[in-house]
This record gives structure tokens, sequence and C-alpha cells, in this order.
């Protein structure tokens, strides 16, 4: 039988045409010959900054070409070459990029490693990626190392650049940055036409980096990208969302994940946009504000957690604000229903909101990696930020889908970018199916994984993202969930866990939600505290509690809970809302394999961990007794021995009824 295609194409959206020095730029296909190319005509212009000790560092291009000629040089000499892979782990650091262009040099990959990877994790990736050399920041990211002693034997070299705590090491794969730079330097010194014959001999048809899938059903898989393409499909970006030297930008989000590597690597050498690399992760928002960048990309968790912030706070501010703030968002939101702007409301209230969040510069914002929800994204619309919606996949190298200035619409991820084309396969009556993705710079398959490489790709060569959606009549995606995660009831209702689970996490109380309901009678769901707010909360109503788990259980946060489902469920048709929930005695976690690295739920890791609480859910019961163990990242351990509430809305149908028959 013949598939049924419905595609729409980003050539014939009339994007802007590149300019011309940046395409002569895309025209040199790989990050070193960029980075001489950035070093001859722009010397002394700024090219990164690091906040180290309260102080701002700059690095012109000049100097960047320095630390990252002496580390390629450095690893050379130690063995690195075509063909062998260079792992970095870490905060964002600029060494981190020095370290990967550096790779690129030596005709290496580079492979980026989640900072908060477990040893577990480096050693299925190190097993997998045999790196002959790892750069690591500091003392926590080398013991991670050290500790799994044997079951790394490809690692010859592990090149720390925070030297503080390492002096009690003696292992002699370890080499300090400063050190390493040294010996590139002396190299350079006896062979002055090294680094020219190194970057000349990079070819844009190398794979050059290595970057990890979500993993949202199993361990993460290699992606492999060519110069060539992680250049042309930088390049194609920038025609849809232009960037260039005055452009400021900060890296919050981890180096390894797609996105980061297109802005903080990508769109750093190719338009010349500055990166600024925070001190660390709780500075981040003070050190936004300090920049003042004009383009941010945040996941939708950290939006959702700038939300659920700003909430908090007007929780403690005087009744005079909380009455202005209430005022001025929904004076705000109206005016954004309309198509408008509320002077009003930003003359009293959110100039000032984006003046203390650091976003007063914002020429463009974006958000990307999971699905935000209409609510968040219409808060921060009406808050007056140039907030966009990106869709994509770490196979496509990252985002292929982007809002036009103009024509933003929340409930879409906007339109293909140029050279991107869109098909939907064998839409149903309402034009939705799975969504396929062709353009010019596609992986070039799965490292070491021909059979994955091949089922990833349709026989006439388009992407299956796996990800079900619909185009609108404007030419917009719609993503409603992954094809597998739609479900229905055993009545036959069909619905979409991440909708609502989106529409729960506007709240300021909600951290994580999981919507339950396959082949089940009616919906339910687990849901996460956000513990600190939460916390706050309980403190000024003068409600006693210990931990986490403690706080979960207090019948006073069932109650406020309960109010925040009942208002989503307003919003919901009567057979895909919420008809019982629970509180989890803890937070998903990535640790424990219930979160990707990318914060996305892992359902089938969810459905088989909480497989008696879900059980007990939909038996009739009333509560569920806990006696676990929690363990924790640095080896402790807690017991938690506690009784959940299983709390039955009012809109819940005859549940005796429908558990019986499910039985």
């Amino acid at each position: 039988m013949t598939e049924r295609r419905l595609e729409i194409s980003g050539d014939a959206i009339g994007w802007p045409d590149t300019a011309p020095e940046l395409k002569e730029a895309a025209q040199l296909k790989t990050l070193p010959k960029l980075l001489r190319y950035n070093a001859e005509r722009h010397p002394r212009l700024v090219a990164q900054r690091e906040k180290e000790f309260g102080i701002w560092i700059s690095y012109t291009w000049e100097e960047v070409e320095g630390h990252i000629s002496r580390m390629a040089a450095a690893f050379a000499e130690l063995g690195v070459g075509a063909g062998d892979v260079v792992a970095l782990i870490g905060d964002n650091r600029p060494e981190w990029v020095w370290g990967e262009v550096a790779a690129h040099a030596c005709r290496a990959m580079s492979l980026g490693v989640y900072r908060d990877a477990l040893e577990e994790e480096i050693r299925y990736l190190a097993g997998h990626a045999h790196p002959k050399l790892v750069v690591a920041e500091d003392e926590e990211q080398v013991d991670k190392l050290l500790n799994l002693g044997d079951a790394i034997p490809s690692v010859v070299a592990i090149v720390y650049t925070d030297p503080r705590g390492m002096r009690k090491y003696d292992d002699p794969r370890l080499i300090a940055m400063a050190d390493l730079e040294e010996r590139g330097r002396l190299a350079l010194q006896k062979d002055a036409g090294l680094w020219k014959r190194m970057v000349e001999g990079t070819d844009g048809a190398d794979v050059a980096i290595l970057c990890t899938t979500s993993g949202t059903t199993s361990s993460p898989k290699l992606a492999e990208w060519t110069g060539d393409a992680f250049i042309g499909h930088a390049a194609a970006y920038l025609r849809a969302d232009p960037r260039g030297p005055e452009d400021e930008y900060v890296a919050v989000l981890p180096l390894s994940w797609v996105m980061e590597q297109m802005y903080s690597v990508g769109w750093n050498f190719l338009a010349r946009m500055k990166v600024n690399f925070p001190e660390e992760e709780r500075t981040m928002m003070a050190d936004l504000r300090e920049i003042g960048p004009t383009f941010v990309l945040l996941s939708p968790r950290a939006w959702e957690g700038v939300a659920a912030d700003i909430r908090a706070r007007i929780m403690d501010a005087t009744p005079w604000k909380r009455r202005i703030y209430d005022w001025g968002v929904a004076r705000g939101m109206a005016a954004m229903e309309k198509g408008g702007r509320d002077g009003a409301a930003e003359w009293g209230l959110f100039r000032h909101l984006r003046d203390r969040l650091g976003f007063s510069r914002l020429k463009s914002a974006a958000t990307g990696g999971a699905a935000m929800g209409p609510d968040t994204f219409r808060f921060f619309q009406a808050m007056g930020l140039p907030l966009k919606q990106l869709y994509g996949q770490t196979e496509a190298l990252g985002a292929h889908t982007i809002h036009q200035a103009g024509h933003v619409d929340y409930e879409t991820v906007g339109f293909p970018m140029p050279g991107v084309t869109l098909s939907i396969r064998d839409p149903d009556p309402e034009g939705l199916g799975e969504v396929l993705v062709r353009h010019p710079n596609m992986m070039s398959g799965y490292y070491r994984n021909a059979e994955a490489s091949k089922e990833s790709f349709s026989d006439d060569g388009w992407f299956q993202t796996g990800d079900a959606g619909y185009l609108t009549e404007k030419g917009h995606l719609v993503v409603i969930d992954r094809v597998k995660d739609l479900a229905e009831t055993s009545r036959g209702v069909r619905f979409s866990p991440q909708f609502i689970e989106n529409k729960l996490k506007f709240s300021t109380y909600v951290a994580e939600a999981v919507i339950l309901g396959k082949n089940r009678p009616y919906l339910g769901a687990m849901i996460c505290i956000r513990y600190p707010i939460v916390a706050k909360w309980a403190e000024e109503r003068r409600i006693s509690f210990t931990t986490y788990s403690d706080l979960a259980s207090r019948p006073e946060v069932y109650a406020l809970i309960r109010e925040e489902v009942e208002r989503v469920n307003a919003t919901l048709p009567a057979q895909q809302r919420i008809t019982k929930f629970v509180l989890l005695y803890k937070e998903l976690d990535a640790d424990d394999g219930e979160l990707t690295r990318t914060k996305k739920v892992r359902r089938s890791v969810i459905a088989e961990k909480y497989e008696d609480i879900i059980a007990r859910i939909y038996s009739g019961a009333d509560h569920v007794d806990i006696d676990t163990v929690i363990h924790f990242q640095d080896g402790s351990k807690q017991r938690v021995v506690t009784t959940l509430a299983i709390e039955t809305l009012h809109n819940a149908p005859d549940t005796q009824k429908t558990e019986s028959q499910a039985a």
C-alpha cells in the first residue's frame, strides 16, 4: 500500500538570503579553518568570555587560536590522529570548546559527555566510542574517570583544566592544562608550520562531532556529524534567525547537547556571536543580568523554572506589589490574546521584570529540546520576550523549525528552516501522522551502529522522527507527542500525556508530572512537587515538615495540588480530565534513569519502577504504603517509609464500577 504524505518546504517560506561574509565563511567547511579565518581577519575582536572568581575574562579570536593551536599540537604528540575520539566532560567552559576544535585539527572526533553523567554512563560511552584522550574540567570529573580504572583502557591521557585538589593524584595519564599547552608551545616552536598544516589538512567530509541522542527509550546512540554538515546547518539556521558579532549569548545549557553545540560552537565560529560562559549553574541568572544577552536559549524546564521563581518571589512580596503583578499579568495576557501589547502593563510591570531577569536587550529568545506548555509560552510572550519555539532532533543537527518574527503561535513549533522539508506520513482525517524530515545537513549515521542508522531513515531517505504532528493551514508544524506515547483509555478516549503534563507544569507548585491512563478506564497522574516553592508556601502557613517525602504527604499540600489539577482539568475535554493523582515521595531524577539528561520523561522506566503505585491508583484504594531506599549520587542512601494518599477529584466517574470492570 502506498504511503500518503503531506509536505512543506522551508524554501517556500521566504527566508532572507545569507549575508555575503557568512556565505564565504561557510565555504570553509571545518571549525579549525573558520578559527584561522576569524583570527586573521578579526584578531582583536572578542570571541568568548568566562566568569571566574566574579570577574569576566575576555578572549579575542587571536587568543582563542593560540590556545587551540597549542592544544592541538600537544594532542598530536600524545598520539591523537584521524579517526580517534577525544571526549570532553565538565561545565561549560572555553577550554571545552578549545579542546573540541583542537581534536578536529587532529582530524579526530569530539564527544561531549554530560557533566552530571554517572560512572556507569561514562563506562558505556567509553566502551562504545573508545576515546584516546579526555578533557575533564576538575577533580569531580577526574574522580569518575579514575574510579573506572581498567574499564576505560583506550584512554591514554586525561587533561584537567582546574588544578584545585589535584595534587594528591599520581596517575601517569593526568596532565594539567597549563602543562599541555606548554608542551604544545614547544612543539610549535620546533615546527613553525605545524599549525598551518594541521588546519589545511582538515576535511569537511570527515566526521568531526559525535553527539549523544536523548536516549528516551534506551542507552543513547552517538550521531555522527561531519564538519561540512555542522557548519552548513548553522548557516541555514542563521538565515532563519540572523546573528552577528554584535550579539551576546550566555551558554547555560550543557555543551554536550545538540543545541548548545549549535550556538556556543557553530554560531560562535561562523557568525562570531560572542559566547559568555557563566561561573557556575547557581550564578546563571545573575550572570545573565550582567551580560544583558541579545539572544538566549533555555530548555522548557528552565523557562518553567524561571516562571515559577517569578511567582515564588511574588508570594514573598508586599500585598501592594502582588496586586500590581496580578493586574499587569491579567492586562498583558488579555492584550496578547488580541494580538497586541498593553502599554500600562508594560510600563508598570513587564519592563521591570525583564530588567530583573537580564532580558532587557533581548532581540531573540528560544526554547527547544522538549515540549513547552502553552501557558508558560503565553506568559513570556505577554512579558514582551521575543520567544520562539524550536523543534528538531540530534540526528538532524538540532532545530529545523522555528517561528518567524510576526508569526509566533504558542501552539506550534513554527516553519521549516531554509533547505528543510517536512512530511507528515499517512495522516489521519485530521492530518495527524508521523513527522518526517529531510535536509542536506543530516547526520551521517550512528557511530558503530549501522543497523540503527538504517532503521532511522525511510527507504527514500527521510529521517523518521517518531513524533506525531500535523501542519496547520498557515504551514506551521504542531507536534503532539511521541507516536508511541499517544495513548487510548480502555473506553476508547485518545489523549496525549505530554500535552496534559505541560499544562500541569505551568503551576508554580508542580515540578514534574506523569500522566497515566493507557488501556485504563480513566486518567491518573503521578506528580512531583516543586520542593523549594512548596516548602516556602508551607513555612508561611506554619506547616511543619522535615523532608521532601514528609512535605509531599501533608494533607495541606494535597489540597494545594488538588486546586492546581482542577484548574487544569477545567481546560480539558471531560473525558481527558485527571480523575486520580498521587504525590510522589521523591523527585524524578536522571541519575535514577527516570529522566534523560535533557529532562525528558522515560515512560518505560517510570511504568516499571512505579508499577505498584500505578496498580494501587487503579485498584480502588485510597492510599499506597511506601517502604523503599533512595540512592544518592554521592553513594549515600536514605530509607523512605511513608504513606501516599490517592486523591480522587470531583469529576471522577463511578470509579468502583470502572475499576471492577477493568479487573
